[in-house]
């Protein structure tokens, strides 16, 4: 029987790992490049995350679980595809699809839900009740823009949250503003 020590060179232990043997979630986030806490997160709004559990609730990632994530990341941060988005591609596509993704195949023509990643969090913005001549509201019968070639996926997803977010806060001051033009009618 043979045991294993540790170092604390966690760099130089992943490079030393069988592929197939589990990794923890600190070994995970790290070659993700990404806070423990977001697969944490992950876990609970992707049901197909199912890392082994063991005593004191560490968690261990098999290979498969791995590529799972780094499918769900390059979905979610290099295509701007939101956390909804993804669910579907994962109940029409299946994980064996995004995991795929994860090692690297093309995101194209075989994934039909992909075919536009941003639409959804724009499209709900056509659905506010209110001016409908808004010029910066897109027109939900049009096809959704084609991405300035300047801006990669990370980019575009952190302008579609704050796009998002305008269209709430659009929202909030039209619920204000509707009650009092309301009151002054009476």
């Amino acid at each position: 029987m043979s045991l294993e020590f540790h170092t604390g060179n966690l760099e130089a232990e992943l490079d030393t790992k069988s592929p197939d043997a589990f990794r923890t979630i600190s070994e995970v986030a790290e070659d993700l490049d990404i806070p423990q806490h977001v697969l944490r997160f992950w876990e609970t709004r992707f049901a197909q995350i199912k890392p082994l559990k063991r005593g004191g609730g560490r968690r261990y990632y098999r290979p498969d679980d791995v590529a799972l994530l780094k499918g769900i990341r390059r979905l979610l941060y290099g295509e701007g595809y939101t956390i909804k988005g993804l669910q579907r591609i994962l109940k029409e596509q299946g994980p064996r699809h995004v995991q795929a993704i994860g090692r690297g195949a093309p995101i194209g023509p075989q994934a039909p839900v992909a075919a536009a990643p941003v639409a959804p969090a724009a499209a709900h913005m056509a659905d506010l009740p209110g001016d409908d001549d808004a010029p910066w509201m897109p027109d939900p019968d049009q096809a959704a823009p084609a991405r300035p070639p300047a801006l990669d996926g990370e980019a575009l997803a952190l302008l579609e949250a704050a796009l998002a977010e305008l269209a709430e806060c659009q929202r909030v001051l039209r619920g204000v503003l509707q009650p009092q033009a309301g009151g002054d009618a009476q």
